[in-house]
């Protein structure tokens, strides 16, 4: 009986010690995979001015991470097609679980959390058959696989939760690939992307589609305010000479707004990278490696405000001043509708295509 007591007790103890949150691993403000210099890829943590709080190895590349809402947890996914994502400890740096594409599937190097954590949707390609899926895990369980559902589209890219609900937006990019192909785009006469909104349990709710002279757009990536209001950013599969907008604004039961640099837009090169709202939510940006430019647009106006001339630029983020923007060369940027930008925060990494913004921490 003493031995049962002393176990019940121990049991009792530990079940009462505070869970770790997002603080016990520093408070980090966003995460970035990136590449250092002796060819090691680690995912990071940083504080809110880009330097550097910890760092994780990764297995190979990685594009993009997604944070859990309470746990000091990040999923990481490899750059597409990628076929596996790690769930890492953020404060002791250990793989809790690998999470493997099922058979005839790879990852897109996206995903996002439930409200409350409990599950993890993953954006997949159902590469044979050329339709989009979301991988459903139950993150409370060891990240076991727990079911699937269409995501309204070919190519799904990007998902984001919309804040306070389980409603999904869903970068539904329009593009078919095969791994047997590699990166090589399939179908681009016929690809028809769209943005798709989706309840946890895969009812779509809503499909809204650009103009069909713009269908070769693909929608790539997705940033989210508050109350909503949905930004899409989009990379131009057809001729560089024609300079199409690459920015789109949506909120539910209304219509998409499409957002025109004018005269500058062919800096862009056709590609728009990563997406972000202005930490105040009055500005969105995106960003062009290929060009080495941001553009930042006013949300209520739509019109270009500045053009930022950073040379491989892609991640963007909110900031508290704006955004903070990375870019392959180590720089970190705090960027927005200032006279001077500050120096950028340098490091000895190349930074990869994303910067995840982490919610707040209170």
């Amino acid at each position: 009986m003493a031995t049962r007591r002393g176990f019940l007790k121990s049991l009792m103890a530990a079940t009462a010690l505070p869970a770790l949150g997002w603080a016990d691993a520093g408070s980090p403000a966003y995460l970035a995979a990136a590449k250092r210099p002796d060819g090691e890829f680690r995912l990071y943590g940083l504080t809110v001015s880009g330097t550097e709080i910890f760092s994780l190895p990764l297995p190979t590349r990685g594009h993009a991470a997604a944070a859990h809402p309470v746990r000091p947890e990040a999923v990481a996914f490899a750059r597409r097609p990628g076929t596996f994502a790690i769930v890492l400890d953020c404060i002791s740096g250990a793989v809790h679980q690998r999470l493997d594409a099922p058979e005839g599937r790879h990852f897109y190097g996206h995903g996002c959390f439930s409200a409350d954590g409990s599950r993890l949707f993953t954006a997949e390609n159902l590469y044979d058959e050329g339709f989009g899926r979301i991988g459903v895990w139950d993150a409370s369980a060891g990240y076991r696989r727990i079911g699937d559902f269409a995501s309204g589209g070919v190519g799904p890219h990007d998902i984001v939760r919309l804040p306070g609900t389980d409603v999904m937006a869903i970068a539904n990019g329009g593009i078919r690939t095969h791994p047997d192909t590699g990166r090589a785009k399939l179908n681009l006469d016929t690809m028809r992307p769209n943005l798709s909104y989706v309840d946890s349990d895969g009812h779509v709710l809503e499909q809204i589609e650009i103009d069909e002279e713009l269908h070769r757009n693909s929608i790539r990536h997705l940033a989210v305010l508050e109350e909503g209001l949905v930004a899409f950013a989009m990379q131009w599969e057809g001729d560089l000479a024609v300079a199409p907008p690459l920015l789109g604004l949506h909120r539910q039961g209304e219509k998409a707004r499409v957002l025109d640099a004018g005269p500058v837009q062919a800096r862009m090169r056709g590609y728009a990278g990563s997406v972000a709202f202005s930490g105040d939510g009055t500005q969105v940006g995106i960003t062009s490696p290929r060009g080495g430019t941001s553009h930042i647009y006013g949300v209520s106006s739509g019109q270009l405000e500045q053009a930022l001339a950073q040379r491989d630029v892609c991640g963007i983020a909110a900031h508290p001043d704006g955004f903070l923007a990375t870019d392959g060369l180590g720089g970190c940027q705090i960027i927005g509708n200032r006279e001077e930008n500050p120096a950028p925060v340098r490091a000895e990494v190349a930074w990869d295509n994303h910067l995840v913004k982490l919610a707040d921490q209170t």
